[in-house]
């Protein structure tokens, strides 16, 4: 097993999935939003935008940094120092780490104790303690293990049969269409302006510029921040608990890539409705999207017996 120590500033901690990936997401945001030259990047702003902490951040600034798409100021801070055009696809892809989809897969059938110790996962997955840090870091951040007191952590529960994935499908197309129709839903326009761009993007790479997980954290955001709108605490919290309890049973239920663009089409449709006013319509065709993706993922052949909420 490789035990080998580094600092914060050492090529172990720089290289983890998780760095890399919030290099990715920074890419996306500079290129989509293509803020001015000497904008200021701040990492708390960003560790609360990526619902990270600020650590692994500070290592992906470090990096960009390096890379020249950041400058840093006498004083230390980190800003802009190339425009949006400047950042292409190519440099905000990213890969999926192998590790963590084994650790997903591993809880998923079984393979791992609800109680892990940290030496077991060394040991088990072959890591260094930085590279498990990083890993326990992104799960705990995803919702899907939490640290005992004193030592060692839990994996908190996960929907693991395909008959509790169905169920979870039949819930959400009950309240998420009636959300809509709610008395106190107020668009987000901003909010749902950057939903749709997210999940143009997606449409126009063909799927070539996410991994997995990061396609799972783009849709159930497009879907939370429709939840968000009702302005209801219920419906916001009910469907992000769902969705920290599906997310595991998701890598495996994947659509093919050709599916899931035409998804991410289905969710620019329901924006731009959304956006012109169109509440009924939107509610409407929101039913038919679940109704259909989960026949398509839960292997049903009609969900015809949930009726529309209008």
């Amino acid at each position: 097993m490789r035990d080998t120590a580094t600092s914060d500033d050492g090529p172990a901690s720089d290289e983890t999935e998780l760095t890399a990936r919030l290099c990715a997401e920074i890419l996306t945001y500079l290129r989509e939003k293509n803020p001015p030259i000497g904008h200021r990047l701040t990492e708390r702003a960003l560790a609360e935008q990526l619902r990270v902490s600020r650590s692994p951040v500070r290592k992906a600034l470090r990096l960009l940094h390096r890379d020249g798409f950041i400058d840093r100021t006498e004083s230390g801070r980190y800003v802009v120092a190339r425009s949006g055009s400047g950042v292409t696809e190519k440099h905000t892809e990213a890969h999926e780490d192998p590790v963590y989809l084994r650790i997903a897969a591993d809880r998923l059938e079984g393979n791992l104790p609800e109680r892990v110790t940290k030496s077991a996962l060394l040991k088990r997955y072959d890591l260094t303690r930085v590279q498990l840090d990083q890993l326990l870091l992104r799960i705990s951040n995803e919702g899907w293990i939490t640290p005992l007191p004193g030592y060692g952590w839990s994996f908190l529960p996960v929907l693991t049969s395909l008959d509790s994935y169905r169920n979870s499908y039949r819930f959400r197309l009950l309240i998420e269409p009636a959300g809509i129709l709610e008395p106190t839903f107020r668009i987000d326009r901003e909010a749902i302006e950057q939903r749709r761009a997210e999940q143009q993007r997606i449409v126009d790479s063909g799927l070539t510029s996410v991994s997995s997980a990061q396609l799972f954290d783009l849709n159930t955001r497009f879907h939370e921040t429709i939840a968000q709108c009702t302005h209801n605490d219920f419906f916001v919290e009910s469907l992000a608990r769902v969705n920290r309890l599906r997310r595991l049973i998701e890598y495996r239920q994947a659509l093919e890539p050709e599916r899931a663009v035409v998804r991410c089409r289905e969710h620019v449709e329901l924006a731009d409705l959304l956006l012109a006013g169109e509440l009924t319509e939107a509610s409407a065709f929101l039913h038919r999207h679940l109704t259909t993706l989960g026949a398509e993922k839960g292997g049903e052949d009609s969900w015809a017996d949930v009726p529309p909420t209008i």
